[in-house]
């Protein structure tokens, strides 16, 4: 079957993840900006960053036949720098007409300070001036759910759609509120801060698939994008069939990515019995 990765940082892996990747069905990949391990110093950094994932990235992942798209953000790790955001935010523009560019993200709380809300509230009132998508990161272990409530606050004070809006990283405490409030939600596979494929085929199968999407996220710490194809084998080993499979890791990205004309990735149709 065919699988999409929608939450994938490319440039800290290795070819050979795109080898894997490729033979087991993925046929796209979106790499949301993110902390490089380190507080970059200098906007210029950031516009180097975002043009290797928006420009070179995609010709690595294309040697194995599959589609890369990126996002562009100051990520809330670095969000305390209020002059560097602000500078970074300014050179933002000019790479969502990036031919892959399908928003700003990962934008979000770290730890819910009043800098990274500032921080966040400036990135999604760029992203709605250009009619962008926006990707919102989550916090961490015990601030998930504060961080999560936080966010909605947030977003509650701004005009915004909804329906572009995913925001990552929930678990079991916060899926609820996330949906309710009509956003799309995002589950992260990853083995020490986030979801395991086992938890989060419990919340689809308590959720069902509207507007929830999933990802193996995998970055320079310990993660592996298999992640996902392991969700998707829990998932068909609790008798879900491979139609439901394709609705939750192809067609909900699709769906929620597809709202950016860059995404020209259609719909995988069903077969009715």
């Amino acid at each position: 079957m065919q699988i999409i990765q929608p939450h994938y940082h490319a440039i800290a892996r290795t070819a050979q993840d795109y080898e894997r990747m490729a033979m087991s069905g993925v046929v796209a990949v979106c790499e949301p900006a993110f902390w490089a391990g380190f507080d970059r110093r200098h906007p210029e950094t950031f516009i180097d960053y975002f043009a290797q994932i928006a420009e070179f990235e995609p010709t690595r992942a294309a040697q194995y036949g599959i589609r890369h798209y990126c996002w562009v953000a100051v990520n809330p790790k670095e969000a305390e720098n209020k002059e560097l955001t602000q500078n970074v935010l300014k050179a933002m523009p000019e790479f969502l007409q990036k031919p892959t560019c399908l928003g700003v993200g990962e934008t979000g709380l770290h730890k819910s300070t009043p800098n990274e809300i500032d921080s966040l509230q400036a990135h999604v009132e760029i992203a709605m001036q250009h009619e962008q998508l926006v990707l919102i990161h989550t916090p961490h272990l015990s601030d998930k759910s504060h961080g999560t409530k936080t966010v909605l606050e947030v977003l509650d004070g701004l005009k915004i759609d909804r329906n572009r809006i995913w925001i990552d990283h929930v678990e079991e405490n916060t899926v609820k509120s996330v949906l309710d409030a009509g956003y799309w939600a995002g589950m992260t596979l990853y083995p020490v801060t986030k979801c395991s494929p086992r938890r989060a085929v419990d919340i689809l199968e308590k959720y069902g698939n509207e507007r929830l999407l999933v990802n193996s996220s995998a970055d320079w710490g310990p993660s592996d994008p298999f992640t996902l194809q392991e969700c998707i084998l829990e998932f068909k080993l609790r008798g879900h069939s491979t139609q439901e499979a394709i609705e939750i890791f192809h067609n909900n990205p699709c769906r929620f990515l597809g709202q950016n004309p860059k995404w020209d990735i259609p719909l995988v149709q069903l077969v009715t019995q």
